[in-house]
């Protein structure tokens, strides 16, 4: 990764010196100012990447240096940093075109973090912009620390990188994403802010799994104080938070049922009551839902609202896995090869081509992230200048897919697609009959035969 100019303006000297260390640790180029006047004569003297700013500060406000700096160098993306009780600067500075903000106290790991995610999508948007392919890296630093890649030229990548560009043309249509765990489906998520008219205003990730139905309504409504239990303070839900941006909620199929409805009638009224107030807000918010599920079994199985599943639904976007996009494969080697050398302090110019083909053969059930991971233990291992394949004994030989027709038993759409059109066939085309030998409903096999367009029985010819 190449090197990111940072500057730290903060009138705290225990502050800058904190942050100034610990990214100076991680090869960050740190410049640092006490008061406005010196930082603004360092933006003009030297090439900053990202301003890490405090919003309360001697001469004028963070919220007046945000402003000035994106007038005179609008490049320079801006991490806010504020105090208790600071939510309503925090909201307008997003407005204003900030990257992203921490509340005092925060852990340093997830400064660094945030760096990573605003540094990799400063890359993004130029290549997409650019609409590069040969050379995409859409990556970030994601909120569980984890670094998923997406880099590829494949016929199937380049799809995505297509339909990624169109929906972010769009002003408010919601998009589901599916795909594996390891895809890389937040990336996609927030690509697909940071090229939309909404990328000045905050992108906010949502777990859905970890949301407990008790603080539902906190999260993402908001509340009032005194309106129940520690409830100390008022407090924005991540719905008022972002709005005018784009709220992200990850794994959405594992939200309870209770909850789907609460958030399906938010989708279709656009406006949320804080807990505790009976004043309604209105909300602009763009929604991107992600599952690694197949929703529409879950909603066969009664798991899943079929009404929220058509409202999140409206532009869907399939991720492939990396087992079938192998022609990428090469190039997400070369990347992370040469990411962890780096970082390592190594000179591994390569892979020996036997060890390529046998990544390239590999299953790949964790996807992307997997191979991360694969390729940092074989980094750590080697001693020369080249990979080799000796620093990939964990890959076995019985879990690597042969290139023939067996691949395809692990491929669970290409099984599903078969399956329909088999039974079809033996059925004569009748849904009905169908649909009892594939043991789903009638309705579910109607829509799968819309998603994985099915011909209808041929017609005859006429002679």
């Amino acid at each position: 990764m190449e090197n990111i100019s940072i500057l730290i303006l903060d009138d705290e000297s225990r502050v800058r010196d904190e942050i100034g260390e610990f990214l100076s640790k991680n090869h960050f180029q740190i410049s640092k100012a006490e008061k406005p006047s010196d930082a603004f004569q360092i933006i003009e003297n030297e090439t900053i990447d990202i301003a890490i700013v405090d919003i309360r500060l001697p001469e004028m406000d963070g919220l007046e240096v945000l402003k000035r700096i994106k007038k005179t160098h609008p490049a320079i993306e801006v991490i806010m940093i504020s105090g208790h009780g600071d939510m309503s600067s925090v909201i307008e500075a997003l407005r204003r075109g900030a990257s992203d903000y921490f509340q005092k106290p925060f852990r340093l790991d997830e400064m660094s973090q945030a760096i990573f995610r605003t540094k990799r999508f400063i890359q993004m948007h130029k290549q997409l912009s650019n609409y590069n392919v040969s050379v995409s890296i859409l990556s970030d630093r994601l909120y569980n620390g984890l670094s998923t890649p997406m880099i590829g030229e494949s016929k199937a990548f380049k799809k995505v990188l297509d339909e990624m560009k169109r929906i972010a043309a769009t002003e408010n249509t919601s998009v589901l994403i599916l795909g594996e765990s390891g895809t890389g489906k937040e990336l996609v998520a927030h690509g697909i802010h940071h090229m939309s008219s909404r990328k000045k205003n905050l992108f906010h990730s949502v777990n859905c799994s970890a949301i407990t139905e008790s603080l539902f309504e906190s999260e993402f409504f908001g509340h009032k104080k005194g309106s129940f239990t520690g409830a100390f303070e008022e407090r924005a839900g991540w719905f008022e938070v972002t709005n005018k941006g784009t709220l992200f909620l990850d794994e959405i199929g594992d939200m309870p049922i209770a909850q789907q409805a609460k958030l399906l009638r938010i989708l279709e009224e656009r406006k949320v009551s804080k807990v505790g107030s009976h004043q309604a807000i209105d909300i602009d918010v763009r929604i991107i839902a992600a599952s690694n599920h197949d929703v529409e079994k879950m909603i066969d199985e009664n798991k899943f609202r079929q009404d929220l599943y058509h409202r999140l639904s409206t532009f869907t976007i399939h991720l492939p896995p990396l087992r079938e996009r192998a022609e990428d494969i090469p190039m997400i080697v070369h990347h992370f090869t040469s990411e962890f050398s780096q970082r390592m302090k190594k000179n591994i110019t390569g892979i020996h081509t036997q060890a390529l083909e046998k990544l390239k053969r590999y299953h790949f059930p964790g996807n992307v992230r997997e191979l991360r991971n694969i390729i940092e233990r074989a980094v750590i291992l080697c001693d020369d200048n080249e990979l080799n394949m000796s620093h990939f004994d964990r890959i076995s030989v019985n879990s690597e897919a042969t290139i023939s027709a067996e691949e395809f038993c692990y491929d669970l759409d290409f099984i599903e697609k078969t399956a329909i059109e088999k039974a079809l066939i033996n059925c004569d085309y009748n849904r009905a009959k169908a649909s009892v030998l594939l043991n789903i409903t009638w309705q579910a096999l109607d829509r799968k035969i819309k998603k994985w367009n099915i011909a209808d029985k041929p017609k005859r010819l006429v002679k």
